[in-house]
């Protein structure tokens, strides 16, 4: 059933002047074309450019709970013949959509229910988990919105069935402490494969990802690797390293101070910072209703420049936090494109100085002298522009309104975590942290209950890692420790309970557990929980008294273990 809400949301669309299947095709082509050029290659359009009225139909009819199950579902026959039929079959007094949808889709479905042994500790849960979430999709089936890569990969599980960038990292630490390094090596080497084919690493293996990345974790991944196989390790991907660095740097140094190109932003002094960035301003093709809804109640904004925010939020991975809204109650008050993020400008300066660092082991040093002066460059921005003295914390700065963004979010932990922060500041970030952060199942995302996910009163794994490992780089291991110990101990607690890892976890109040908010149920799986779950295990096992990662789920849940969607 349609709701009034989104009838209303769909005729103020549709007074605008243009239908949105032609307004989408027209920008996705324009998009496509200008990726093709720049990169001389070819990409997939994604199933809305496709199917056009259709794609519209069946997510304006909501026959799916999940936006998300249409946008991956694969043609049966070309999907020109599909459209022909459907023009045909759909002015027919009897026709059925979803009959019609049916019979032409074959839609994604999940493998067969993982049901976990019971007795399994939480370290041996995750170790056979590993298999269950391992894809291989060399092939893959013609007009399928998943884009092939040539090795095995891990999908973090649930409704994500395709591999995501900046996840991966994470998964990869808990697959490096399994020894299963030819994992690590395939997933690397798969990101290699996205930046040569695509000039850059998708936000996830999907056609309707290829117009934005993720926080750039590739030389991360590529440190991991290093720490293995040695220095020779920087050289193999460095063709790749400066790929990606280009991608986020493209249009940077024509500039002039106080604009912004893309992924790029010139300070009034002229310093260099990034911002996250989509080259679509349509609906999300996996969230297609909700983008039109949530644009529909932006009433003083053209609908393009909110998709643009909500695709660059998605980029972001925080999708979605009132850290990126003006009003932090309203999704439509989103402004991502406007605000230059602390932590994307950490992993760019890491980039710079890995790019230095990979220049200098092949001989090359100018390039070498390149990359650190602009890592430099970037080290005395985020110090000079992120920093709030007043409140001592790492923010975003704002460029609309030319000023550091006050709210205080987890994203704070980046320049610890990236070696930038000189130790005065360090110490004073860790005070904010235990201050204001820190809560009872670990380090909450934002101080802001907006029923978004990415804020209070969730915690996700990705920056309890994130935070643990900064704090550790300037000595902090106390606070380190601390927030180890009760993030492990709130996902023991549902381990215990429910016998799965999950998503995101509520981090304070009564009901610490499973999170919510978002767009979509709380998933199973999880590969970054697993990943970042077994490096702390093995960093402060013996401090998880009354958690220890050997207590049998059953001693605490006799009952059957559930299955697991993954």
């Amino acid at each position: 059933m349609i709701t009034r809400s989104f009838r209303w949301a769909w005729k103020r669309f549709l007074t605008m002047g243009m239908s949105l299947s032609t307004a989408s095709g027209q920008v996705f082509s324009t998009a496509l074309a200008k990726t093709k050029n720049k990169y001389n290659i070819n990409v997939r359009q994604g199933p809305d450019a496709l199917l056009g009225q259709l794609y519209i139909d069946v997510q304006t009819a909501k026959l799916f709970p999940d936006q998300k199950t249409f946008a991956d579902a694969v043609p049966r026959r070309t999907p020109e013949a599909i459209l022909s039929d459907y023009q045909t079959k759909k002015r027919r007094k009897n026709f059925k959509l979803h009959t019609f949808v049916d019979k032409n889709f074959i839609f994604p479905t999940d493998r067969v229910k993982y049901v976990p042994p019971n007795g399994q500790s939480l370290r041996e849960h995750i170790n056979t988990l590993w298999p269950v979430l391992t894809r291989n999709t060399s092939r893959v089936r013609p007009y399928d919105s998943l884009l092939p890569l040539p090795k095995d990969y891990v999908v973090p599980g649930g409704r994500f069935r395709e591999v995501y960038y900046w996840d991966s990292y994470f998964t990869m630490l808990g697959l490096a402490e399994c020894d299963k390094w030819d994992l690590v090596v395939d997933m690397t080497d798969n990101f290699s494969h996205e930046i040569e084919t695509y000039g850059r690493i998708p936000n996830g293996n999907r056609s309707y990802y290829l117009s934005r990345s993720q926080p750039p974790f590739f030389a991360l991944m590529v440190d991991l690797l290093a720490s293995r196989d040695g220095d020779g390790v920087y050289q193999n991907y460095l063709p790749q390293l400066k790929k990606e660095y280009q991608y986020w740097m493209e249009g940077g140094d024509a500039l002039e101070n106080g604009a912004a190109a893309e992924r790029v932003a010139r300070m009034n002094d002229g310093a260099l910072l990034n911002r996250y960035w989509d080259d679509l301003d349509t609906p999300r093709t996996e969230s297609y209703m909700d983008d039109i809804v949530t644009a529909s109640e932006a009433k003083d904004r053209p609908a393009g420049e909110v998709y643009r925010d909500l695709r660059a939020g998605a980029a972001s991975g925080w999708d979605f936090s009132s850290r990126w809204f003006d009003d932090p109650l309203q999704l439509s008050s989103i402004r991502t494109t406007s605000i230059l993020p602390v932590d994307l400008n950490a992993l760019l300066y890491h980039l710079e100085m890995t790019l230095a660092k990979a220049s200098q082991l092949g001989n090359n040093l100018d390039a070498a002298s390149y990359y650190s002066q602009r890592a430099e460059r970037r080290k005395q921005a985020i110090n000079l522009h992120l920093w709030n003295e007043e409140g001592g914390y790492y923010a975003d700065f704002d460029l609309r309104q030319d000023r550091l963004r006050d709210q205080l979010t987890a994203a704070m932990v980046f320049p610890l975590y990236n070696n930038i922060a000189p130790p005065d500041r360090a110490a004073r970030t860790a005070q904010t942290i235990r201050d204001q952060l820190l809560k009872q199942g670990g380090l909450i995302t934002t101080t802001n209950v907006s029923g978004q996910q990415w804020d209070a009163p969730n915690g996700w794994a990705p920056l309890q890692w994130v935070a643990v490992e900064g704090l550790r780089n300037y000595g902090h291991g106390d606070l380190a420790e601390e927030i180890a110990t009760r993030f492990l101990g709130n996902v023991q607690r549902l381990f215990n309970n429910q016998h799965k890892l999950v998503e995101k976890y509520v981090v304070e109040g009564s009901g610490l557990g499973g999170g919510g908010g978002g767009e979509y149920p709380l998933q199973d799986g999880f590969g970054w929980t697993n990943g970042v779950t077994l490096k702390l295990l093995d960093m402060y096992s013996d401090q998880m008294t009354g958690y220890a990662d050997n207590t049998p789920a059953s001693v605490t849940a006799p009952q059957p273990a559930a299955a697991v969607s993954v």
